[in-house]
C-alpha cells in the first residue's frame, strides 16, 4: 500500500476538519493507502511532521488555509523536499485554493487527489521567503496579522472586512520605488500587492493572473485624494479596476522579478503573516512545486 503524510491545522477555518477526520482516513484505504497523521499546535510544527518524510511517501495532504500551506511550501523549500501536494482548503479565506479550482468539498477533493496528476505551479519569493498567494505592503495588507485567532474563526470572511473598514477610514500614503524589466516607479501609494494567485481576501483583485504563467501580477494603488480613492475602492469591489483605469490611479503590470524600496516603517505581509524587511527582491519561480487535484480526469 502505498502511503500518505497528512498535515492538518485543528484550528484553521471552522475547525471543521476534526470531525471529518475518520472520512480522510476511509477514502484514502479504499484507494490502498496508509494514512499517517500530524496535527498542527503551537509546540508541534510543520518541519516536525516533514522530519520522517522519506521516498516511501507518495504524497503530502495538507489541511488548512492559504497560511498552512505557506507554512508548507517554505518548510519544504528549506529542507529540499520535492513531494506532490494534495489539499483540503479549511482555511477561512482558502485564496490560492480557489486560485486552482479546487473545491471544499473533502470527498471531492481527495477522489480528485487520488485520481489526478500532479501538476507543476508556480510560487513567490521574496527575499528568503516563499509565497503561495500573494505578497503585499502598505495599507490593509497586514489585516489578518492584526484579527485575533478566535475571531477569525468565528466570524470567516467577514473578520477581514470588518477590519479593512477600519484601515480605510485612515488612509495613508507610503513612498516606495519600484523597479523591474516592465515599469520603473518612484512615488506614492497606498497599497502593493504582487500576486502569484487572484484573489485576496475572497476579493478577485488579479482576474487575469495565472499560477502556471511563469510571472507574477503586480498592482500599485497610487498615492491620490480621498475624493478620487472612493469610486476607485468601489471598482476594486466589483472586479472593474483592470479595465479602463487612470494610470494616475493604479499601476497592473505582470513581471518575473522586481525590486522595491520603501522609507516608510510599514510591514510586508505573505500570504496572511508577517513578511521580510525592505528592501524585497521579489521573482517568480516557475513550475516550483506539483499540486494533486487540479488536473482532474
Amino acid at each position: 500500500m502505498k502511503k500518505v503524510k497528512f498535515i492538518y491545522n485543528p484550528n484553521s477555518g471552522d475547525k471543521s476538519i476534526v470531525n471529518k477526520l475518520d472520512l480522510v482516513i476511509d477514502l484514502y484505504q479504499k484507494n490502498n493507502y496508509v494514512v499517517v497523521p500530524f496535527r498542527l499546535t503551537k509546540e508541534y510544527k510543520i518541519e516536525q511532521a516533514l522530519k520522517l518524510l522519506d521516498s516511501t511517501y507518495d504524497h503530502i495532504l495538507i489541511s488548512g488555509g492559504d497560511g498552512t500551506i505557506d507554512s508548507l511550501i517554505n518548510s519544504m523549500k528549506k529542507s529540499n523536499i520535492k513531494m506532490p501536494i494534495g489539499i483540503l482548503p479549511l482555511g477561512t479565506a482558502n485564496d490560492f485554493a480557489k486560485a486552482l479550482d479546487i473545491d471544499s468539498d473533502i470527498k471531492k477533493d481527495i477522489i480528485n487527489i487520488i485520481n489526478s496528476k500532479p501538476k507543476k505551479i508556480d510560487i513567490g519569493k521574496i527575499n528568503d521567503k516563499y509565497f503561495i498567494n500573494v505578497a503585499s505592503c502598505g495599507m490593509f495588507t497586514d489585516v489578518s496579522q492584526k484579527i485575533n485567532s478566535d475571531f477569525k474563526n468565528y466570524m470567516g470572511k467577514v473578520s477581514y472586512y470588518i477590519t479593512g473598514i477600519e484601515e480605510a477610514l485612515n488612509l495613508r500614503k507610503y513612498s516606495i520605488n519600484v523597479v523591474s524589466d516592465e515599469v520603473n516607479y518612484s512615488g506614492d501609494m497606498y497599497l502593493m500587492l504582487i500576486f502569484n494567485g487572484k484573489t485576496a481576501g475572497n476579493i478577485n483583485l488579479a482576474y487575469k493572473a495565472s499560477l502556471d504563467d511563469g510571472y507574477l501580477d503586480v498592482l500599485i494603488f497610487k498615492g491620490m485624494p480621498i475624493p478620487k480613492s472612493i469610486p476607485l475602492l468601489i471598482r476594486v469591489l466589483r472586479s472593474e479596476h483592470l479595465e479602463g483605469f487612470n494610470d494616475e490611479e493604479v499601476l497592473y503590470f505582470k513581471t518575473k522579478k522586481l525590486y522595491v524600496e520603501c522609507s516608510s516603517d510599514i510591514t510586508t505581509d505573505i500570504d496572511g503573516e508577517k513578511g521580510p524587511d525592505f528592501p524585497l527582491n521579489i521573482e517568480c519561480l516557475q513550475d516550483e512545486i506539483e499540486i494533486l487535484g487540479v488536473d482532474k480526469k
